[in-house]
């Protein structure tokens, strides 16, 4: 495969829908407690719906592109080694099942389904699901970025209009920061106008591509976590890097990233919070 094209995206859409309608929602609200475990720590959860949702996906995706690299969030858990893959891949596809599980655990309605295509490296296609409202945020490398619903009519996205620090809204993730940077950078939060953390990032990165808040603040960088959002939001017109200014890659997980509407407010932010 040359390129990515906008019936692979199709295609890779209906793979995230149909797992979702098939695996996600009929267990949800529905897990018995043996359904939940604990991966490395209290907010570090899989269930059910996880890996149901990932095998169905991983077959689907080897199926409809044959040869391809599937890097799930649950199969990586039990075999880090799959990330080693992923940057000299001819097309790999990174994969969270239910991104938001401790939401989706808790019976809280903001969780997503979401995939990225990675090219030789590269970032060139991004789907992320709704399961409760069944539609999809999409984007394609060099032809921007859109929702969708299921009976094909499409919004574009774009992100908001840059505004001063003090007015600036938007998610700061700081739990896996480490010391000392984790309280320098929560004593600075005030220096905003508001702040949250949704524990769903495919929600959180839908929400910047369309305009609806300012930034967001990552410190941990599982590509399967952000590598869908990160597409989504610079085909919406958006700027981000990491904490030292270097672009994001997928195949980095350290460093930190920060997702503004340009330059100017990306350094403005940085400095804020980092400073």
């Amino acid at each position: 495969m040359t390129r990515f094209t906008g019936r692979d995206l199709a295609a890779l859409s209906a793979v995230l829908r149909d797992a979702a309608r098939a695996e996600i929602m009929p267990r949800f609200r529905r897990l018995a407690a043996s359904d939940v475990r604990i991966k490395t720590g209290p907010l570090d959860l899989v269930t059910e719906a996880d890996e149901a949702a990932e095998r169905a996906i991983a077959a689907a995706l080897r199926r409809i592109f044959p040869g391809c690299l599937v890097v799930g969030e649950e199969a990586t858990a039990a075999d880090p080694a799959l990330l080693d893959g992923l940057a000299a891949a001819d097309l790999a596809f990174v994969v969270d099942p239910v991104d938001g599980t401790a939401n989706f655990a808790a019976g809280l309605p903001l969780f997503a389904c979401m995939a990225a295509a990675i090219m030789r490296g590269e970032v060139v296609a991004a789907a992320i699901h709704d399961p409760m409202g069944d539609d999809s945020a999409l984007a394609l490398r060099g032809e921007g970025a859109w929702t969708e619903s299921p009976d094909g009519s499409r919004h574009d996205l774009r992100v908001a209009a840059p505004v001063p620090l003090a007015e600036m809204a938007g998610s700061a993730s700081w739990r896996y920061l480490p010391e000392p940077l984790r309280s320098r950078v929560c004593a600075n939060l005030p220096a905003l106008a508001a702040c949250w953390d949704y524990r769903c990032a495919g929600h959180e990165y839908r929400m910047l591509a369309g305009g609806h808040c300012d930034f967001l603040f990552f410190n941990r960088l599982m590509p399967w976590d952000h590598a869908p959002g990160w597409l989504l939001h610079h085909e919406a017109g958006g700027f981000s890097a990491q904490f030292d200014g270097r672009p994001y890659s997928p195949a980095v997980t350290t460093g930190g990233l920060i997702c503004t509407s340009d330059a100017a407010s990306w350094a403005a932010l940085r400095g804020a919070l980092l400073g």
